[in-house]
Parts: structure tokens; sequence; C-alpha cells
């Protein structure tokens, strides 16, 4: 690139030729009004003409004299730049500090970037005997699959004001549309509106997790497990939905709550010690079908105990009509009504963090739309189901280790499967999660399945006595 002092000196000399032009164009113009007879001019004609052409030259000179100027004012500029660009460079906490003044204030600057993406795959004994093994949640559960990114996620959030919190998620490896196929997907979108200074009463409106549950609130990305229970998730599966959802929660507990996440404790985050809300029912990313609102409550406090050890213990129940979503089972298509099913549960929860040892229990109840027998039908049937887990944090020279057991078992339908099919779930899982730096984690999970059913396809199969073996490698940023 031409150096500003050389590139003004050139455009001086592509100047002048234009501005000589232009003189002698008006000196000919001029010349051409003379007399063109052979007699020797007049003297006031030659007057005027040499009055016409020093009148041009002195234009001429005069613009000349104003471009210099010009390009004299534009090199000291250049010059006074240079100066302060030298120096900048050469002191890097100048630049710095100029670098953070110009960026204070600015909205933008709040706006945190962080993440985390799950690498998967799983290993299954006795692949010819359990060709029909399906976890709706996890399709690295298939003798088809290799590897899996499971969930590879990009998390915007901050602080836009003292009373506005905005959060954005997206999965770029998310189910789209049912098929089977991976591809970019939105998981959160919400504004958190705080109505005080230490934000104890807020309102976070848009797409959310509904709280229902520890394990659904809880982020995978803490959950050491690799996939969430049944029991609670059929209660919510993808564990979000669009709505409004009132939290309230003391400053004190707030911190509780944000400490139980940092120390590595595996706490679910801040959903208030009361929670309200009304949301539309029919799951992530899926239009309501009824113009009907699901309603919830949620109430959950850690009591803390002299030695340090913290015990949470929550209480949940939803309310509201799902309309399921049917297609023909051989010749015949279910019969449902238009404006939904009943779809009502009550939970209890009860968490003992590990400080070293923990456990959690989680138990619902409830009814919710169900295929019949017959299969010509979908009404609502009763269900019941939840998990148990014990576990522990061990630290090491080598990083934190974090060996777990857990009981899962369900006995109702899958209400998001299209037409509801009943379900029965019975495993027990064996794993451990190894992180030798905090960017790091390694996990593997052996799972005994007792029984399970596939919901995906008619005829449901039953799954007895099958084993798989997962293994995860998770990196965060």
């Amino acid at each position: 690139m031409t150096p500003p002092r050389r590139r003004a000196r050139w455009n001086a000399a592509l100047l002048a030729p234009a501005l000589f032009a232009a003189a002698a164009t008006e000196s000919a113009a001029a010349a051409q009004a003379q007399p063109q007879s052979g007699a020797a001019p007049e003297s006031p004609v030659e007057a005027a003409y040499e009055a016409r052409l020093r009148a041009v030259r002195q234009d001429f000179e005069a613009r000349l004299a104003a471009l210099e100027a010009r390009l004299a004012e534009d090199e000291r500029e250049m010059r006074a730049k240079d100066s302060h660009f030298e120096k900048v460079i050469t002191d890097n906490t100048s630049s710095d500090q100029a670098f953070k003044q110009s960026l204070a204030g600015k909205w933008y600057e709040r706006i945190s970037l962080r993440g985390y993406t799950q690498f998967r795959t799983t290993t299954l004994f006795g692949r010819d005997l359990t060709p029909n093994l399906v976890a709706p949640a996890d399709s690295s559960v298939s003798e088809r699959e290799t590897f899996l990114i499971r969930r590879g996620r990009f998390i915007f959030s901050g602080d836009i004001t003292p009373h506005l919190f905005l959060y954005a998620q997206l999965d770029y490896n998310g189910s789209v549309g049912g098929t089977g196929d991976r591809g970019l997907q939105s998981r959160d979108l919400y504004a958190d509106i705080a109505l005080d200074q230490d934000k104890e009463y807020r309102f976070r409106v848009g797409q959310s997790k509904v709280p229902f549950g520890f394990v659904n609130l809880q982020s995978s990305q803490n959950r050491a497990p690799l996939e969430r229970p049944d029991a609670l998730n059929s209660a919510a599966e993808g564990e979000r939905d669009i709505g409004v959802f009132f939290y309230w929660a003391p400053k004190r507990i707030r911190e509780v709550f944000r400490d139980l996440v940092r120390k590595g404790l595996k706490g679910s985050g801040d959903y208030g010690v009361i929670g309200l809300g009304a949301y539309s029912g029919q799951g992530l990313n899926r239009a309501d079908q009824n113009g009907e609102f699901h309603w919830i409550a949620r109430a959950s406090y850690p009591f803390t105990f002299d030695n340090g050890q913290i015990l949470e213990l929550g209480v949940q129940a939803y309310t509201g009509d799902f309309v399921v979503g049917t297609a023909a089972i051989g010749a015949t298509t279910p019969t449902s009504d238009p404006e939904g099913v009943d779809d009502e549960r009550v939970g209890l929860s009860a968490v003992l963090y590990p400080q070293p040892f923990g456990f959690e229990a989680e138990w619902n109840w409830g009814r919710g739309p169900q295929l019949a027998s017959d299969l010509a039908s979908i009404d609502d049937r009763s269900l019941h189901g939840g998990y148990v887990q014990v576990n522990c944090a061990v630290a090491t020279a080598n990083g934190p280790l974090f060996p777990f057991a857990r009981f899962n078992y369900y006995d109702g339908a899958r209400k998001f499967a299209r037409n509801a099919p009943w379900s029965e779930v019975s495993e027990l899982d064996f794993g451990v999660e190894w992180s030798p730096w905090p960017e790091i984690e390694l996990a593997i999970m052996y799972t005994r399945t007792f029984h399970r059913t596939d919901t995906s396809t008619s005829p449901f199969d039953e799954v007895e006595g099958a084993d798989r073996l997962a293994f995860q490698l998770q990196w965060n940023y």
C-alpha cells in the first residue's frame, strides 16, 4: 500500500496536468473567439485576449496554490496520526487502556460466550439378541451407530442492564423435526426481568426449561450419568417449552444455588425457592395445538447443616391438556381428543450434595395420554416412576473422580411419541466421571436393561436382559 505522504505527492502530480489542460482549453476557447481574418488583430481585441489569458493563468495559479495548501494540511494530519499510532503500538498499557475506554459502557461487552460438546460412542452386548433396544434420548444406543456428537452447545448470556438478563443457547447437533437427522437447533431463548436490584423477584419470558424435576433442571454439562431418567424426562422431553415463569429466592439462597454449580457439586442452578408459571405444554420447538396453557408450581429449598453438607428438598406439580400426534398403525389411526388429553403430575425431590458422599432421589405420579390396548384410541391413564442415585466426589492428584450408581424405573406412556404408547423402563447404571483438567471430562457408563419398551414404532417390542457400555468425552469452553 502506498504511504500517505507519497500518495499525497502522487495526487498533486496527477492533478496538475488536469489543471493545465483546463487552462489550455479556456485559452483555446478565447483564441477561437478572435476574428479569423488575415488582417492584423485590432488593438481592443488583442487587449481583451491578453486580459483573458492572464485571468486564466491567475485562476490556475490560485487553484494550484489551494491544492498545495490542502495537501500540506493532509500531510500534517498524517504525521500527527503516525505519531499517535507509534506511541500506542510501543506502549501496551496505553493501548489496553484506550481499547477498554472505547468499549466502556457498550451493552454487547456484557455478553459472554461459553458452552460444551459431548462426543460419545456406545457398544451393545449381544446385539443380535437386542436389535430393538431404543433409548429415545440417546441415538448412540443402536447397532447401526458408531460415533455421535450428543450435544454441541454454544451459550450467549449476560446482564444487559441491572434489570434485564439475556440467555440464548444453540445446539449444533439437535434433532431436526423428528427425522433422526441432526442440525442446528434453538434450545433456549429468554429474558430474565428482575423487579429488584438483588434479582430476588424475576420473570423469565421466552423458551426455557420447565421447572419440573431436579434432574431436568440440572445441566447435561454438570450431570454425571450420560442421560436423564425416563420417569422425569417423560414429563418434558427436551426439558424446555415456551412460556412465562416467575421465580423468587432470597439473595443468600441464590448464592447457595450458584456455589453448588461453581464448586462442582452437580447443582441444578438457580430456579428459585418458589417457581410459578404457564407454558405451552407441547414441548421444545413445537407449536401449541389447543390454545390452552399448562400450569406449573415448584418449591425447593437447600438446607445447610453445621458440617457444611447441603440437602435440597423439593416438590413440583403441573396440569394441562396435551395434544398427541397420531399416525396410522396398520390400517387404523388411533382417535384422540383434538383439544387434548388430561396431562398432570406431582413429583418429590431429595438431593444430598456429594461432600464427599451424596444421593439423589426423585419420584413422580400422575395421569397422561396413553394409547389403548386395542390401538384404536388415546385417553388418559395413570403413570408413575422415578430414580435413586448414589454418588461420591473423590479428589485425586490427577483430577477429581465422580463414581455413581443409579436405578431408573418408569411405568407409563411416552406422550411425546407418536400415538403415546405405553412404556416400561427398568434399568441400572454404573459409571465414573474423571476430569483431568477443568476443560476436559471423560465418562464411562455401563447400563443393565432389565426391561425397556421400544416406543418408536409399532408393535412396540419389549426388550429384556440387554447390556451396553458407553464412553463419552466432553470438552468445556
